[in-house]
């Protein structure tokens, strides 16, 4: 039976938004929120179960508001149509190459912006969902955030299809891009990354701030096709509302008109108020695109001719080393201050030293640099050589003066100290009390940087004195009081016996994750047999090769690692493993590989059943990987699947093994 929406109803809903426009102004726009966190999702909620129990409340209503509908995480559909990608060329006989293969040459030139790509499903004019690309099969629900760009029409103009999909691309200008680096902590490289930053959003008011903008380009799936060419459609488009890039695009009709308007373009990319990376190239003639279909994830009747990445020169003013949280020494390049294709760029990766070598640059070089792709700077080579010494690469952390180590067969070196240099330090504490590791609520990054710039945590073992040392001290710090300090306690006496398995995969061993932390633990079965195996021993396991052997060999054989897990082990328990030889399950034996976002299954809950079934659940995908279980948003791990002829599944498919 449906409820009838009452007077009352309609008041306290109409209440809630005025409530919530109002701080939504002074948290977003004036930047001084005037109720808590609390109060204001409380008020959200309530207006958003009005709106579900009573739809017609829904229009113009809390979620279709710029004020920033809060959620856990993006829905994901499937897109009717997938979103290919465009097949590049990157010079005028690739171009040549392509041009050969058509049979019609009537061609139209647009520009290749820079930005997001994202799909909005139009039904009787209305703006009804909005998704990005995502894998090109499925995208996230961006609807709300699209809601917030000008650029996008909520309800489209004129003669249009009932049903039209309109896709295109979100971008930022370059003055707004510099306005929002200016007024915003948060740096970011380029406008593409503030744009797809920004259109990402759980909060849909932060998208509204961020000033984007939209062009259309092409369309998925249509109920009735009233248009015969891209031109057409690209009129089309702006009669409905939309802001396309007709006015800077052109016809051709042979290679030589191609490269043209290449190179008139170029000329004028400067002056073009947003970035663009490229020219994309269309057979114009729609029934023609049809006939010539597509590969797997391209179409064949159109290309995207790329720009060269922007090059500039400027001098090498230091080396520098970053030591991260696995203890890998990283050199960066401190560059003088340049402007490469309207992005500001004083520091470049080197990679590793071998990267350094190869390059053969010192200090006071003046060097090539490049925005790879137009994102990521680089250094490509030496314009000028300086008078500067050679480059060492140090041979001491220059954190905490550990040795830092080469394994054999890799490229980076490290600091072999894991559990005891103060670079690593937060980064390996986090990830000693993390959930799959110790598990100790109440030492989130805030405590354990507060307790480690005080000097009461400095190594794991630290941590279970800290209630018996600091009591005190701590109740008295902001935050926290006697109930907090009893529930860290609490949680702290709780993890003095942890499972084999969750201990090694928390002391940090490099490159040992879970699931290589449950073959350790099934095979050796306590923990002294794991501090003494063998190379022989670790290698002949199978998921574990050359350079883990090497690495879990190298962590124990390692003096600083010895003592503090000699301390740590003086206030905790290890449990035994029980060593499994044999496996069983319907899966028993498989090797297999996730990747992407699963829809109902987080990717832990998803290992959990697999390992359950059987099968041993591998981090990369290699010729021995017998599946690999795809979610949305698969990338690299997919591809490589596919190169080697990998069987593909999807959650539908193991759905029969859980049941």
């Amino acid at each position: 039976m449906t409820e009838t929406l009452d007077l009352f109803t309609r008041t306290e809903h109409a209440e809630l938004l005025k409530q919530l426009a109002t701080w939504d102004i002074a948290y977003h726009q004036n930047d001084a929120p005037i109720v808590d966190d609390a109060t204001y999702d409380a008020a959200k909620k309530r207006a958003l179960e009005l709106e579900e129990k009573f739809p017609e409340l829904a229009k113009n209503g809390a979620s279709m508001r710029v004020g920033a509908a809060v959620s856990t995480k993006f829905k994901s559909y499937p897109h009717a149509i997938p979103m290919l990608s465009i097949a590049d060329v990157f010079n005028e006989s690739e171009v040549a190459d392509w041009f050969s293969k058509l049979s019609n040459h009537d061609l139209f030139i647009e520009l290749k912006i820079d930005g997001v790509s994202f799909s909005a499903r139009y039904e009787n004019g209305i703006l009804t969902r909005g998704l990005t690309r995502g894998s090109g099969v499925a995208g996230e629900d961006i609807t709300q955030n699209l809601c917030t760009i000008p650029d996008i029409p909520t309800r489209l103009h004129g003669d249009f299809p009932n049903v039209l999909e309109v896709r295109g691309e979100v971008y930022m200008l370059r003055d707004e891009f510099i306005a929002l680096n200016e007024r915003s902590s948060k740096k970011f490289a380029n406008p593409r990354n503030a744009a797809a930053g920004s259109l990402r959003q759980l909060d849909p008011g932060i998208t509204a701030k961020r000033k984007l903008s939209a062009f259309g380009y092409t369309y998925g799936v249509v109920s009735a096709r009233t248009w015969q060419t891209q031109s057409e459609y690209l009129e089309k488009l702006e009669s409905w509302g939309f802001k396309t890039t007709l006015r800077w695009a052109r016809h051709a009709n042979s290679v030589a008109d191609i490269q043209n308007v290449y190179n008139d373009i170029m000329a004028h990319r400067a002056e073009i108020p947003f970035d663009i990376d490229g020219l994309v190239i269309k057979v114009n003639d729609v029934a023609t695109q049809k006939h010539m279909g597509a590969r797997a994830n391209s179409p064949r009747w159109e290309v995207a001719y790329k720009f060269p990445a922007a090059r500039g020169i400027t001098l090498l003013r230091d080396i520098t080393i970053q030591v991260g949280r696995t203890g890998v020494l990283t050199p960066v390049a401190e560059l003088e201050p340049i402007n490469i294709g309207g992005v500001l760029v004083s520091r470049a990766t080197l990679h590793n030293a071998d990267e350094i070598a190869r390059l053969n640059i010192k200090i006071g070089d003046k060097i090539i640099v490049q925005r790879a792709g137009d994102v990521i700077p680089q250094i490509v080579g030496v314009a000028e050589t300086g008078s500067g010494p050679e480059y060492k690469f140090p041979e001491f952390c220059p954190v905490c003066g550990a040795a830092v180590v080469r394994e054999s067969g890799a490229v980076a070196r490290r600091c072999v100290n894991t559990l005891g240099c103060p670079a690593q330090r937060i980064g390996e504490l986090e990830h000693f009390v993390s959930k799959h590791a110790f598990d100790i609520d109440g030492l989130g990054p805030r405590q354990l940087e507060l307790f480690t710039e005080r000097g009461w945590i400095k190594t794991p073992a630290d941590i279970f004195n800290l209630i018996r040392l600091h009591v005190d001290a701590i109740k008295n710090l902001d935050g926290f009081g006697d109930r907090s300090v009893f529930n860290l306690n609490k949680s702290i006496e709780g993890a003095r016996k942890i499972e084999l398995h969750r201990f090694l995969y928390a002391i940090g061993i490099p490159d040992i994750g879970v699931v290589t932390a449950k073959l350790l633990a099934k095979k050796f079965g306590n923990l002294d047999r794991v501090r003494h195996a063998t190379y022989g021993e670790l290698k002949n396991i199978d998921g574990i090769g050359d350079v883990m052997a090497n690495e879990i060999q190298s962590f124990f054989a390692d003096a600083h690692n010895q003592q503090i897990l000699d301390d740590l082990l003086q206030y905790i328990t290890v449990l035994d493993a029980k060593v499994q030889e044999n496996e069983t399950g319907p899966l028993v034996g498989k090797k297999i590989v996730l990747t992407g976002t699963l829809t109902n299954y987080t990717r832990d809950e998803m290992r959990e059943i697999l390992e359950g079934l059987g099968a041993h659940v591998q981090s990369s995908v290699s010729p021995k990987t017998d599946i690999v279980l795809v979610g949305a948003d698969a990338g690299s791990k997919l591809q490589k699947a596919q190169d080697l002829n990998i069987p593909i599944w999807t959650e539908a498919d193991i759905q029969k093994y859980i049941k």
